[in-house]
């Protein structure tokens, strides 16, 4: 195992594309790290430089302290799983999990003991001797998991692993990955476009926009203190609810008024020292959906008042659509029995310290 550090890496392709610019990115021995972005924000490539599958415009990538620009990939001491699972067809399972020892002059003593205790480990032991077209996705997804894990690499490197799977197996094999990550405590590092999947893996998770770091840190702050809006609405679905305003005070007390219908808002005192030294009132307010609750349309505590737009009843929970009185539409994820209108007035409360 190792650590792998990336200082200042950049990748800049024909015509000038910059895929990757100026990344820099510690990930600790034995730490789960997850780079999440939409398509085209540099994750895959990022990983694709590590692996020694592409070459970089600049920077360094050390593993475990040595630096690896110049060194091929077969000597990276890397493990990489990839998204079509990259197994040998006409094989055994039994033989595509020894194929690298193999190749490692590794004495097949070794190979068959290795074997046995990487199938066990996942629940394979009776696929051995079949072939990969006889086997599931999942399964599939197994063996490609067991040939990085019989190696014994520095770290393992997942190319979005899972998005070949339909959406029940993708959530069962999450929870396996986890698992198997912390079981043999091997360097992990997860590309993934799914938000979803990289809040439920990793240790940290490290999110890209335009081939720059946007945020990186533990799944819970990245999703309660985004550092900007790109990453407000890319992490969490339904998507932060953006109202526009403006800052005014009230009796000495910050608050915010929503442009279009004077709504108010009470500020978090933690934003109170940032939002006095700004040189415009101007503001953006954001606020989760499961942050906004639903009360009675004529209730005096509400601090949004609008009509409901349609309700999407997702079993235990409902996302009810806004339309505020100023035009501004927002959801709320409140309990499903919380007994909203299927259509008409309502109104919305929040407290404050739900406010990003």
């Amino acid at each position: 195992m190792a650590d792998v550090t990336l200082i200042s890496v950049r990748k800049v392709f024909d015509r000038g594309i910059v895929a990757v610019d100026d990344v820099s990115l510690t990930v600790a021995d034995g730490e789960f790290v997850v780079l999440v972005g939409p398509s085209g924000c540099g994750k895959s490539t990022t990983l694709r430089m590590i692996a020694g599958l592409e070459t970089l415009s600049g920077g360094e990538i050390r593993i475990g302290g040595r630096v690896v620009n110049t060194v091929a990939p077969k000597d990276r001491d890397i493990a990489m799983v990839f998204q079509n699972y990259a197994l040998y067809p006409h094989m055994s399972i039994r033989k595509n999990l020894g194929f690298a020892l193999k190749m490692r002059r590794t004495p097949k003593a070794d190979i068959a003991r290795r074997v046995d205790a990487v199938a066990r480990l996942l629940g394979i032991h009776e696929l051995l001797d079949r072939r990969p077209g006889h086997l599931s996705g999942g399964q599939q997804q197994r063996v490609a998991l067991g040939r990085a894990i019989i190696r014994e690499p520095a770290a393992f490197l997942f190319d979005e692993p899972l998005s070949n799977l339909d959406a029940t197996l993708r959530h069962s094999m999450r929870a396996e990955i986890k698992s198997l990550q912390r079981r043999v405590g091997t360097t992990t590092i997860h590309v993934t476009h799914d938000q979803e999947e990289a809040m439920t893996l990793g240790d940290r998770v490290v999110v890209m926009c335009d081939g720059r770091i946007q945020q990186a840190g533990p799944p819970l702050s990245v999703y309660e203190r985004p550092v900007n809006r790109f990453v407000a609405s890319f992490i969490g679905a339904p998507a932060m609810n953006f109202i526009e305003g403006a800052i005014a005070t009230d009796d000495g007390a910050l608050v915010f008024v929503e442009r279009r219908d004077g709504a108010r808002w009470a500020i978090p005192s933690r934003w109170r020292s940032t939002l006095e030294r700004r040189a415009t009132p101007g503001i953006v307010l954001g606020v989760r959906p499961p942050a906004l609750s639903t009360t009675a349309a004529d209730d005096a505590s509400a601090i949004l008042r609008g009509e409901v737009e349609l309700r999407e009843v997702l079993g235990d929970v409902i996302d009810v659509h806004v339309r505020l009185a100023g035009g501004t539409a927002v959801i709320a994820r409140v309990p499903a029995r919380s007994g909203v209108p299927v259509d008409g007035a309502i109104a919305l409360r929040c407290g404050p310290e739900a406010v990003a």
